[in-house]
């Protein structure tokens, strides 16, 4: 089996219809199928064996995708990489994946040439590298016979966002990719017909995974960006050319302010949120604004999907990732391993064919991400009732201990989320000498709103417990984030310390 199927599927029954709208113009099925094929060949003329790991370091775009299905056909390994990333970040994440061949813009170029001195990678496919994708291209095929590969052969490694720490190059199966693909397909009723918006980044699950392969497994078009642009997207649902929009939390917080929004997402038949856990007071204020729910669920880059909350969308409920996927085992356990009862609190533990099959070099953290019996541990907190609907309560890592209590950061901003001058906030727990941690919120305002300390310090204390309660109230223009738009606790508790 191999992938890179999908585009070789659509490409032959449906070989003019648009897989990628943009900016420039359309590509065709046919056409991207055809540059895949060039590069794939061109690849197998380099040398590049089954298994060998190539990477990608570009924003999306058309030559991405050639470049990703290319390495796919010819059996090779895509090691995908933000193209966000600081110097130092990168030359490690290279030096610790090894790639033969890396892909990437001219902006990277330096770093490239800095690293091939010591012997990384051998080839560089970049303008001003050994050659651009272009010339690549012109060594090769239109046509190629896609190398077929063992259901459990690695097929993508994808890096974690770093968020508890160092980041961890996850090698995601030919099998568990293919079930990821098929399960988001069948849950969110994806068709040829769709138009679905993708300004996420393809090295992240969310936009490689959940939106490009599984929009090109079911024939349909990639409205593509290379990054956020609110006035494009703006533009776009004007002039009717989305029916599919997705984003993360902290998107959906700066379209309530929009004008008119309802008349603007008249075509939009689907609004999914991940990335990141969304409050229910943004569900709600979404749904009262355009009539729409936002479907969103639960996953990881080491298993994707986990749970949808919108397989049938009237019983979709605020505050829950929904139900385990088809296929996909979920449980609570506690610090020993043990299963839970339903309603109590542990650490969601899951199993199914879409799991990693591991860390890249990397023995130690693999063995810790699972239990003795196999199943992943995935470092959430959650809770699931006795109809087995998923809640996630937190990170087990931004746990808050304050006077001896313990507090989950998700729940205090829950709450925080309710006032509608809040437009983002992120709660931590910083050292204390008397409370060991007291708990903190950082606030970003909404433009024109003014934050009063003392009015949501009694907001608060009228709907939690005291102890919950954060003790102090900072206003920030901006908070630390990752490329995929998730607030970045470990970021945010250094703000403290140097504002401290």
């Amino acid at each position: 089996m191999n992938l890179a199927h999908y585009l070789e599927t659509s490409a032959q029954c449906f070989p003019g219809h648009p897989v990628i709208r943009e900016e420039a113009g359309d590509i065709s099925y046919g056409k991207l199928n055809e540059a895949a094929n060039r590069v794939a060949s061109a690849l197998v003329r380099l040398g590049i064996k089954p298994g060998d790991l190539v990477a990608l370091c570009a924003p999306n775009s058309g030559d991405w995708m050639a470049f990703y299905f290319g390495a796919l056909k010819a059996g090779a390994v895509a090691v995908t990489l933000s193209f966000r990333l600081k110097s130092m970040e990168f030359n490690n994440l290279l030096r610790h994946a090894r790639p033969r061949m890396v892909y990437a813009d001219a902006a990277r170029l330096p770093d490239l040439e800095a690293l091939k001195g010591s012997g990384l990678p051998e080839t560089i496919i970049c303008p001003g590298g050994d050659m651009d994708l272009e010339t690549l291209m012109s060594r090769g095929t239109p046509r190629f016979r896609t190398v077929e590969r063992d259901r459990r052969d690695t097929v993508a490694v994808l890096y974690t966002g770093g968020t508890t720490g160092n980041p961890k190059g996850v090698m995601l199966t030919q099998e568990g990719m293919d079930f990821s693909c098929q399960s988001i397909a069948l849950y969110e009723r994806y068709a040829r017909t769709d138009v679905s918006l993708c300004f996420l980044p393809f090295n992240h699950v969310y936009g490689q995974i959940y939106i490009m392969n599984s929009v090109i497994l079911s024939g349909g078009s990639l409205e593509l960006m290379s990054e956020f642009d609110m006035a494009r997207i703006l533009w776009l649902l004007d002039q009717e050319r989305l029916t599919r929009f997705y984003a993360v939390p902290t998107i959906y917080t700066r379209f309530i302010d929009v004008p008119d929004l309802s008349r603007k997402f008249e075509k939009v038949r689907c609004c999914f949120s991940g990335g990141a856990p969304m409050a229910a007071g943004i569900l709600n204020q979404w749904k009262e604004l355009t009539g729409m729910t936002v479907a969103d669920g639960y996953g990881l880059t080491e298993m994707m999907p986990v749970t949808y909350n919108h397989f049938h969308l009237d019983h979709h409920l605020p505050g829950s990732v929904g139900q385990p996927v088809f296929g996909v085992e979920l449980e609570i356990r506690d610090k020993d391993g043990n299963q839970v009862a339903a309603g109590e609190k542990g650490e969601v533990s899951v199993r199914g064919a879409n799991l990693m099959k591991g860390y890249l070099q990397n023995p130690d953290a693999t063995a810790e991400a699972f239990w003795p019996d196999g199943w992943l541990r995935t470092g959430d907190v959650g809770t699931v009732d006795s109809r087995g609907y998923v809640y996630i309560v937190d990170r087990l890592k931004d746990l808050i201990i304050t006077g001896g209590e313990n507090v989950y950061p998700r729940e205090v901003e829950e709450v925080l989320y309710t006032r509608p001058e809040i437009e983002d906030c992120s709660v931590v727990g910083v050292q204390d000498r008397e409370w060991g941690e007291r708990v903190v919120a950082y606030i970003v305002p909404r433009q024109g709103r003014t934050l009063v300390a003392a009015e949501l310090h009694d907001f608060l204390e009228s709907r939690l417990s005291s102890f919950k309660v954060p003790k102090e109230y900072i206003r920030v223009t901006e908070l630390p984030k990752s490329p995929q738009g998730k607030i970045l606790r470990r970021e945010v508790r250094k703000l403290h310390k140097s504002t401290a």
